[in-house]
C-alpha cells in the first residue's frame, strides 16, 4: 500500500523554502531533507514555508535559484509570501559563451496524421478564414462566418469550420512604422497559416491598412482559395455579407478535397503558454510540458517559448544554452527593450504576478519566470524571433511577446504554431481557432473542478504518484493525437472565435 506523500515539496537541496503539497494548519510538525520546523501560520496549498531562519536582506531560494530577498526577518516555519518577500536588486550573469549541446535525434521518428498543403507545409486543422483588415469590417466578417454554423458544413466533412479573424485596429494609425508593420505581419501569418485551406480578406475600403499590400505579400494558394472584398465597393454591409458567403461557398468543395496522411513530427510546431499560474505550475505542468518538448525536439519538431516579461529573471537559464552567442545576445536585446519600454510607460518589469498568481502561491516575477521557463525543457535555444515573425528554425525557439496570453499565442500562431499547449493552475478556458489548444492542469483539484475544460492532468506529479518524465511522455502522445485531429476540450465547446488579439504598438490617432 502506498504511503501518503510528504506534506512539503523541496525542489532543490539549496532551497531555504519548501512548497506545501496541501494546506498545512498552524502548529503542524514538519520535516523534509533533514529540516524540521513547526508551521507558524496556516500555509495554503502551493505556498512557501521557511525551512530555517532567513535574515532580512537574505536571498530566498526556490528551484535552486533566487526568487527574491527577505524584506524582514523570516522565522522558521513562517509563511513566505508578499508580506515578507520582495524582488531585491540582484541581476544574474548571462553566459554568452554558451554550454549548448546538440540534441540527439530519436532513433524512431514519431509521426502524426497531418494535412499536407501543396507547398509542403502541414496543417493540423482545415479551416476557412474570414480576415478583417480593419475593425470597421469586423462585424461583416463575423456575419459571413456565422452563415456557416450549425449544419451548414454537413456536406463538407473535411472542413473544420469557418472562423472570423477580427481585431480592433487597422486605422487611426500611421501608414508606416512599427505599429502597422506589426499588424500586417500578424495578419499575414494568419492568412498564410497551414491550418487555413483558404481565406477571404474583408476591408471597409478607406482604412490605413489597405488590403492590396497584404494580399501581394501572401504565399501563393491554389486558384479559388484566396479572395478579397471591400464593403464600400460592394455597396454596403448586406451586399458585402452576401458576396462573402458566396465566395466561401465556392471555396468549400476545394477546401474539402483533402485527406490526412502520416507525416513526421518535425512538422509539428507547438506554442507554449501558461496562464492563471499557481504555486504548482513550476512543479508539475510546466516541467511536464518541458519533458514533452524535449521529446518533440528529439523527433525534429519545434516549440515556441514566449512571454518575455514572464521569463524576466530566468533569462540566464536560456542564454546559457543558446546555440550561439548571437542567439543569446538577441534574447538579451529583447530583455533590454522591455526594460526601456516599461520605463517609458512609468512601469517596471515586476508588474507580475497577477492577483490570481499570488493567491495560488507565486510571490515575485522571478519565481514566476523560473517556473515558466520550465515549459521550454532542456534542449538548446536555437533562435530568437520577433513577434509574429515566421519561425523557420527547428528545436526550441523563443518569440518576443507580451505576457498577456491571447496576445502571446496570437504571435505564436502567426509565426506558424499549429498546436498550442497551455498550462494553468487557477483555470483557463482558452481556445485558439484555427489551432487546437490543449489545457494542462497543474493540480488534481483544478482538474476535477474544471474537468470539461482541462485536457491533461499534471496533478499526480504533485501527489507524488507520477514522474515528470512519465507525464511528459503521455503528453507528447496526446500532442500527436491532437495534431492528428483529436478534438480538444475548447474545440468540443466551440470556443476560440474571439482570441485573435494582435500586439498593438504605436499611437492611436
Amino acid at each position: 500500500m502506498n504511503s501518503e506523500p510528504a506534506p512539503l515539496i523541496l525542489l532543490s537541496d539549496t532551497d531555504n523554502v519548501a512548497v506545501a503539497r496541501h494546506e498545512i494548519p498552524a502548529g503542524a510538525s514538519l520535516s523534509i531533507a533533514g529540516h524540521s520546523v513547526i508551521s507558524a501560520d496556516t500555509i495554503p496549498s502551493g505556498h512557501k514555508i521557511a525551512l530555517y531562519a532567513i535574515p532580512q536582506g537574505e536571498v530566498v531560494r526556490k528551484y535552486g535559484q533566487m526568487i527574491g530577498r527577505a524584506i524582514g526577518p523570516i522565522a522558521p516555519g513562517s509563511h513566505v509570501h508578499t508580506h515578507n518577500l520582495g524582488m531585491g536588486g540582484d541581476s544574474h550573469a548571462h553566459d554568452t559563451d554558451t554550454r549548448y549541446r546538440p540534441t540527439p535525434r530519436a532513433e524512431l521518428n514519431a509521426s502524426f496524421l497531418g494535412i499536407v498543403r501543396p507547398d509542403g507545409r502541414v496543417g493540423t486543422r482545415n479551416y476557412l478564414g474570414v480576415i478583417s483588415s480593419v475593425n470597421c469590417s469586423a462585424t461583416v466578417c463575423r456575419y459571413i462566418a456565422d452563415a456557416f454554423k450549425d449544419d451548414a458544413l454537413r456536406d463538407y466533412p473535411m472542413v473544420d469550420g469557418v472562423v472570423a479573424i477580427t481585431h480592433n485596429s487597422g486605422c487611426g494609425m500611421s501608414g508606416n512604422g512599427e505599429g502597422i508593420e506589426l499588424l500586417r505581419r500578424t495578419l499575414r501569418g494568419y492568412a498564410d497559416h497551414a491550418n487555413f485551406a483558404g481565406v477571404l480578406v474583408v476591408g471597409l475600403g478607406c482604412e490605413v491598412n489597405q488590403i492590396a499590400p497584404l494580399i501581394d505579400s501572401l504565399l501563393a494558394r491554389d486558384p479559388g482559395l484566396c479572395a478579397t472584398l471591400t464593403i464600400q465597393e460592394e455597396g454596403g454591409t448586406r451586399e458585402a455579407v452576401a458576396r462573402g458567403v458566396e465566395l466561401l461557398r465556392d471555396m468549400l468543395p476545394l477546401a474539402n478535397a483533402v485527406s490526412r496522411s502520416p507525416v513526421s513530427a518535425q512538422h509539428l510546431t507547438v506554442g507554449l503558454q501558461c496562464g492563471g499560474s499557481d504555486g504548482y505550475s513550476g512543479i508539475s505542468a510546466n516541467p511536464a510540458l518541458g519533458a514533452a518538448v524535449d521529446l518533440l525536439v528529439a523527433h525534429g519538431g519545434t516549440a515556441i517559448l514566449s512571454e518575455t516579461p514572464e521569463i524576466y529573471g530566468a533569462e540566464h537559464l536560456l542564454t546559457a544554452r543558446a546555440a550561439s552567442p548571437a542567439v543569446a545576445e538577441k534574447l538579451m536585446q529583447r530583455i533590454r527593450w522591455w526594460e526601456d519600454y516599461t520605463r517609458q510607460h512609468h512601469g517596471d518589469m515586476d508588474n507580475n504576478p497577477s492577483p490570481g498568481n499570488k493567491a495560488g502561491g507565486i510571490t515575485t516575477i522571478l519565481e514566476k519566470s523560473l517556473g515558466a521557463v520550465a515549459k521550454g525543457g532542456t534542449t538548446g535555444l536555437m533562435a530568437v524571433c520577433e513577434y509574429a515573425e515566421p519561425v523557420r528554425a527547428h528545436g526550441l525557439v523563443f518569440m518576443d511577446t507580451p505576457g498577456y496570453d491571447p496576445v502571446s499565442a496570437t504571435g505564436q500562431v502567426a509565426g506558424g504554431a499549429n498546436l498550442i499547449c497551455f498550462t494553468t493552475g487557477r483555470g483557463s478556458t482558452y481556445g485558439c481557432k484555427p489551432v487546437p489548444s490543449l489545457k494542462l492542469a497543474t493540480n488534481n483539484t483544478l482538474f476535477r473542478r474544471m474537468s470539461l475544460d482541462m485536457d491533461f492532468n499534471c496533478g499526480e506529479i504533485v501527489e507524488g504518484r507520477q514522474s515528470v518524465a512519465d507525464a511528459g511522455a503521455a503528453l507528447f502522445e496526446l500532442m500527436l493525437a491532437t495534431a492528428s485531429g483529436g478534438a480538444t476540450c475548447s474545440e468540443q465547446h466551440g470556443m476560440g472565435d474571439n482570441e485573435f488579439v494582435p500586439w498593438q504598438l504605436g499611437a492611436v490617432m
